[in-house]
């Protein structure tokens, strides 16, 4: 009877690490291929990430609402996100508000992370419980006025599991939460956010970097301005490889570096959805 027991504990607990670990490796793959976290969020040399300072804080912005580095989000208790809570860590990325109640700035692309599956915001959080803590102490943010928060259009709620079974919701979810458009739709003209509603995909952000100052493309179905006349693997060649149509290759932001490790099918179904974006030219 002992040795039963034995067993269906010794069972229960292989069974449990089993259960677990796909968790944290769907979030690892999340994290470091689509959401391209560490893009923002580890230093850059220029223009590569310094080695063995992954997700320890990053790139700067200095606007007229607010200046904010991207934070350390390694386990670092003292300098990191060591010391949050799981709900906290997910209020952050659902909401955009802090531990301190504080509504922080929209380049970190909390707007877009509201659709996702519990099961991937649970996977997330995992992954992020496994990071190296790293010592690391950027410069606290500054807010000159009260930020509001935004939803992007179709990502006010979660997804379900079985939403992802559907190609074309599977590469909006997958777009979605890879903030796609939050780089490639330009602001509303005299300012505001994101004119997701008239210029979705239209492309023309400006973004200054270690890569100097990049334009967004235009990413719509367009075959004039957009990449309407692309095949699909001229457009995933230039998500993966960063090289355009005429080969010619593409300058950062853009994760290519973290895209080229997402799987056949999630490209596939990102290039699926793509094809849906209204013209713009």
């Amino acid at each position: 009877m002992i040795r039963l027991m034995l067993g269906l504990v010794a069972a229960m607990v292989v069974t449990t690490v089993a259960g677990a670990q796909p968790a944290v490796e769907r979030g690892k793959y999340l994290v470091n291929t689509i959401m391209t976290c560490a893009n923002c969020h580890s230093p850059k040399g220029p223009p590569a990430a310094v080695a063995g300072k992954d997700f320890s804080g990053g790139l700067s912005w200095d606007e007229p609402p607010f200046k904010v580095t991207a934070p350390n989000i390694t386990q670092d208790k003292d300098t990191g996100i060591g010391n949050w809570t799981d709900a906290q860590i997910k209020t952050m990325l659902l909401t955009g508000k802090n531990p301190n109640g504080i509504q922080e700035a929209e380049v970190m692309p909390t707007a877009f992370y509201p659709i996702l599956v519990p099961s991937d915001l649970d996977s997330i959080v995992a992954y992020l419980r496994t990071l190296t803590p790293v010592k690391n102490k950027v410069a606290d943010p500054i807010y000159k006025m009260a930020l509001p928060h935004h939803a992007f259009p179709g990502a006010e709620k979660a997804y379900s599991q079985a939403d992802l079974n559907d190609k074309r919701k599977r590469g909006f979810y997958l777009a979605t939460i890879g903030h796609c458009m939050e780089c490639h739709t330009p602001f509303k003209a005299g300012g505001g956010p994101r004119d997701f509603a008239n210029s979705l995909g239209k492309g023309g952000a400006e973004f200054p970097g270690p890569w100097g100052v990049v334009k967004s493309r235009n990413i719509t179905s367009s075959k004039t301005a957009g990449i309407g006349d692309w095949t699909d693997a001229e457009i995933k060649e230039a998500i993966v490889h960063g090289k355009r149509k005429d080969g010619s290759k593409l300058i950062g932001p853009m994760g290519f570096q973290y895209y080229v490790n997402m799987t056949d099918a999630d490209l596939d179904a990102v290039i699926a959805y793509v094809r849906t974006v209204p013209a713009k030219d």
